[in-house]
């Protein structure tokens, strides 16, 4: 019976919602809108849950005494830092904004930074393993986007930033646009299934 319900209850509740956004009925529109918050209290939920099992795991790894404790020590104490300082002044108290200036943001930074290096690393060994036009093409784009973002000794090239700003808006633009598309196909035939009881995330 299990089963049964749990698909019943998907199924019905996704069609209300569809059916919200395209029949301009006053009820069902309420109660699409009641469905939605809901979703947004359980994703609030799943969300508090995760940093609860992210603070045990670390919490637990702390006591091993191995070199990936220091690690786990750190973030436990980061965790309960920002949340005190957050939770009583408030995301928008200069204590919390230094939070974020001083330490979120160098290490997306940091770890933007290394992907960088990471893109520039793997595609000299793709060059080294094939030699063709797409090849060439992406470590010449990846070349032009990190001599135009950081130049060398602070020298920069004239037209390089043009080139760069070009890259940046037309092809990468163009093909953010792509994925994002393949994204939305993606999560359309998702949808599709979960309502035609073909596939059951939810343990029916």
């Amino acid at each position: 019976m299990r089963a049964p319900f749990s698909a019943v209850i998907a199924i019905s509740l996704g069609i209300i919602v569809l059916l919200g956004y395209f029949v301009p009925i006053g009820p069902l529109i309420s109660l699409r809108i009641v469905l939605l918050d809901w979703a947004v209290i359980l994703a609030g939920v799943a969300l508090l849950v995760g940093v609860v099992n992210l603070f045990y795991v670390h919490w637990k790894k702390t006591s091993d005494g191995n070199v990936d404790s220091l690690y786990s020590a750190v973030t436990v104490f980061a965790l309960l830092v920002t949340i005190v300082l957050v939770g009583w002044f408030g995301p928008t108290h200069a204590f919390s904004l230094w939070i974020f200036d001083y330490i979120q943001v160098p290490v997306e930074s940091s770890l933007m930074a290394v992907l960088a290096i990471t893109l520039a690393y793997a595609s000299a060994r793709l060059l080294r393993r094939r030699i063709d036009l797409l090849s060439v093409v992406f470590l010449a784009t990846t070349l032009v986007i990190l001599l135009a973002t950081a130049p060398i000794f602070g020298i920069e090239l004239p037209g390089l930033g043009d080139l760069r700003d070009w890259i940046a808006q037309v092809p990468a633009t163009a093909g953010a646009r792509g994925i994002l598309l393949g994204v939305a196909l993606g999560i359309i035939a998702t949808g599709l299934r979960v309502l035609m009881g073909a596939d059951r995330p939810y343990g029916g």
